[in-house]
């Protein structure tokens, strides 16, 4: 798994959905409950908070208990900090201003059999301009039931190696050509790129792209949220680098996972 950031195209103005009103225990902490779109949240004067599996991941029984229990850890921590400032400072959350956090888990593919990947997408409101949006992925191993690293399918993935530094430049070349698609102009922009470095944990949150071979990978899926690479504006960017780019990095078992061409979502095509 790489952490880092990502998702669709976002509007600045999204609204928080899934969110679902649930009685507080006296003296305590509030319950946590589903209602018809969530599969878990909290509603208090100060924190209105969901957390939302997709259907691919609940068929997975393994996979699904993971996400919730990582979501309702996400959610308590965020009710417990929306606590503390409320008591400190109730102005801020005057005319029902509760704090909003949505967390959804997406599954984008399966291959192998038993690699399966997830896209993790937090959204947050606590005040200001418009919500936050951040991203993390998952890469899931059925046959040993935990979260798994990229990293053996790589002969090497070393700080600043020769791998990272050309799955980044590779990254960022996705990512301009995804831009001048867009008709955004990308000219003296060199800066939103820093933040991409020749790492595992900072090239980006990736997962493993669908492939037109039933079974395969067609790449790699680099997942970069509003900021990450541009203004708020140009919100976020799904971009594909194909396996063909780093294949001479592959190692035996990277190689044999890799083949055929991406698929592209409708619901990720440019806007």
């Amino acid at each position: 798994m790489i952490n880092s950031l990502s998702s669709s195209f976002a509007s600045p103005l999204r609204k928080f959905s899934c969110l679902a009103a649930v009685l507080a225990l006296t003296g305590t902490a509030p319950a946590l409950a589903a209602d018809a779109k969530s599969d878990v949240a909290v509603k208090t004067n100060y924190i209105d908070a969901s957390v939302t599996l997709d259907d691919g991941i609940k068929s997975n029984a393994a996979l699904a208990a993971n996400c919730m229990a990582e979501g309702k850890r996400w959610l308590e921590r965020n009710r417990a900090d929306a606590a503390k400032e409320f008591k400190a400072s109730p102005d801020l959350f005057r005319d029902n201003r509760a704090w909003s956090f949505e967390r959804n888990y997406s599954r984008t593919s399966v291959v192998d059999g038993r690699y399966v990947s997830v896209v993790r997408t937090d959204y947050a409101y606590t005040g200001g301009a418009h919500p936050n949006t951040d991203i993390d992925t998952i890469l899931w191993d059925d046959s040993v039931g935990k979260r798994v690293s990229i990293r053996p399918f790589f002969k090497e993935t070393a700080d600043n190696g020769p791998t990272m530094k050309a799955l980044r430049a590779a990254a960022i070349a996705a990512v301009k050509a995804d831009k001048k698609a867009r008709r955004i102009d990308d000219s003296g922009g060199t800066d939103w790129y820093k933040g991409i470095a020749p790492t595992l944990l900072k090239v980006g949150a990736v997962t493993l792209a669908a492939s037109t071979e039933a079974g395969k990978s067609a790449g790699l899926e680099f997942h970069y949220p509003p900021y990450a690479v541009g203004p708020y504006v140009e919100g976020s960017f799904v971009v594909v680098v194909p396996w063909q780019t780093f294949k001479p990095y592959l190692s035996p078992q990277g190689a044999a996972l890799f083949a055929g061409s991406p698929v592209r979502d409708a619901s990720k095509q440019d806007k």
